[in-house]
């Protein structure tokens, strides 16, 4: 049997996996989806999505660069010098992110459909006391 951290390396691989293939099908990366929906969440300027995602400005430059030329953003030039970009989700943007979120909603419930409700929540609270502790052994 498997360690508990080798098994969830290897979930976690097989989710990643999923994720990118559900993705594909829309055109767009991981990142570009997650991009989208903190755009969706109000975050619409470089500095503010460079901070809330933790990206460098050129990492975070070339996919909102990426998802503007797959017509998935818009965005506007704003203030007296007009340096500053506003992005805006597009209808092919937020119908991308939309069909992703159902995929992947559909992925999970599949994963799950024998499972009773009481050892997915057990799962939930075991890997939230896990997710602790790793934290925890990190930090010191």
């Amino acid at each position: 049997m498997k360690s508990s951290l080798t098994a969830l390396a290897d979930t976690a691989k097989q989710q990643t996996t999923m994720l990118k293939k559900i993705a594909k099908a829309q055109g767009v990366t991981v990142a570009e989806w997650q991009l989208l929906l903190k755009l969706q969440a109000g975050f619409d300027t470089q500095e503010k999505l460079a901070t809330e995602m933790q990206l460098d400005t050129s990492t975070l430059s070339r996919q909102l660069a990426s998802l503007v030329k797959k017509e998935k953003l818009s965005k506007e030039a704003v203030g007296r010098d007009r340096r500053q970009l506003i992005y805006t989700v597009t209808p092919l943007g937020e119908n991308a992110a939309a069909v992703i979120n159902a995929d992947y909603e559909k992925f999970e419930a599949s994963i799950f459909d024998k499972w009773p409700q009481d050892e997915q929540n057990l799962l939930r609270i075991l890997l939230n006391r896990l997710n602790k502790s790793v934290e925890r052994t990190l930090s010191e």
